[in-house]
């Protein structure tokens, strides 16, 4: 049965350094949920006090109703994958599953059992008898994560488990783990630093940076919504261009920017008029094309400074003079394809914002 995990104002300190800095936290039974940031936030060390191989100076860990704070780490019914495999290269790929088994002198028969179908859920049976070396990378990373799944854990932590695999194999596995984790009930805590990794597989995530949670929420929510401009640029791509509100009103808010008056569908609450205020304008978008009625709001005059062709979609990098002319901002923009293609340097073009696509957040 799937159990929640609640972080309670947890704080971990190495010497002087506090790599977590009174985060709080709750996982909802049966939800895959990421951890997501750069390298340094904390997200790694909090999923080793999740699984009791750091111990917080102070606040509490629950899984379920049970406080675990204190608990060693085989007393908390987790199971845990890293980012190295760590198979026994001397054993066959069922052997490696049935080792934690076999430390719990679980029975031989209901051993055989649970690898079995363990092996079936990873789509694995039929290389029950391999050796490591005879597997590839994807096939050793669900022989790992079967080994976390045959003890049954309450509660599955992976950190970065697919940070060893190519390009290509990473995108297949991520969707793999979800299907996985959903199959079998669980409750799953995710660590990576991969933005697209988190956003196609998690049901919510936690954004952390300097040991603290940024914002939590759904994928869809913290890119569309994004707390601060930290989020905001870590989730996904963006121009930012600063301004300050000049007015708020019914169906939304003015900012006055650079380039001219900009309006948004939408903004942060508890802002005033005169506020300075940080827009994200993401390249998906941006329409180079206007719809037929000319928009009388965010239609922007600009020209092309240079021009991508990526196969799926082209990315350009627009110049939008300033209002004063002083000086040119610069917006990415993607089109997709078959329209898309290079464009010429210096050919002029036009540029509209929706205004429920235009991000505002503090500055």
């Amino acid at each position: 049965m799937a159990v929640s995990v609640t972080i309670e104002c947890v704080v971990k300190m190495f010497g002087a350094y506090t790599a977590l800095k009174d985060v709080s936290l709750g996982v909802l039974p049966g939800e895959l949920f990421f951890l997501l940031g750069p390298s340094g936030c904390g997200k790694t060390t909090l999923l080793r006090c999740i699984a009791g191989f750091y111990r917080p100076d102070s606040g509490r860990i629950l899984i379920g109703d049970e406080e675990v704070t204190a608990r060693p780490p085989h007393r908390r019914d987790t199971g845990m994958m890293f980012q190295s495999y760590a198979l026994w290269p001397h054993m066959t790929v069922e052997e490696n599953v049935a080792f934690g088994l076999e430390m719990r002198k679980v029975p031989r028969a209901e051993s055989r059992r649970r690898v079995g179908e363990a092996l079936e859920l990873v789509h694995l049976a039929d290389r029950a008898k391999a050796r490591p070396n005879q597997l590839s990378g994807g096939q050793q990373q669900r022989v790992a994560l079967a080994r976390a799944l045959v003890i049954r854990p309450r509660c599955l932590l992976l950190d970065e488990p697919l940070s060893n695999l190519d390009a290509k194999l990473r995108l297949e596995m991520r969707m793999e783990i979800r299907r996985i984790c959903k199959q079998a009930g669980l409750t799953a805590i995710y660590v990576t630093h991969d933005q697209k990794e988190a956003l196609s597989a998690a049901d919510r995530l936690a954004v952390m940076r300097d040991g603290k949670i940024e914002q939590t929420g759904t994928p869809e929510e913290v890119y569309r919504a994004p707390s601060n401009r930290f989020v905001a640029g870590f989730i996904g791509e963006g121009t930012f261009i600063e301004g300050r509100i000049e007015t708020l009103e019914r169906l939304g808010v003015r900012v006055s920017t650079r380039i001219g008056t900009l309006r948004a569908a939408s903004a942060p609450q508890g802002m005033s008029t005169g506020d300075r205020v940080t827009l994200c304008l993401r390249p998906e978008s941006l329409c180079l094309s206007p719809p037929p009625e000319e928009p009388s709001d965010n239609l922007l005059r600009g020209q092309f400074i240079e021009s991508a062709y990526l196969g799926e979609v082209a990315q350009h990098r627009i110049g939008v003079p300033s209002a004063d002319g002083s000086a040119s901002c610069v917006l990415t923009a993607v089109e997709l394809n078959p329209v898309a293609g290079r464009r010429r340097e210096g050919e002029p073009t036009s540029v509209w914002v929706p205004p429920e696509h235009v991000i505002v957040t503090p500055f």
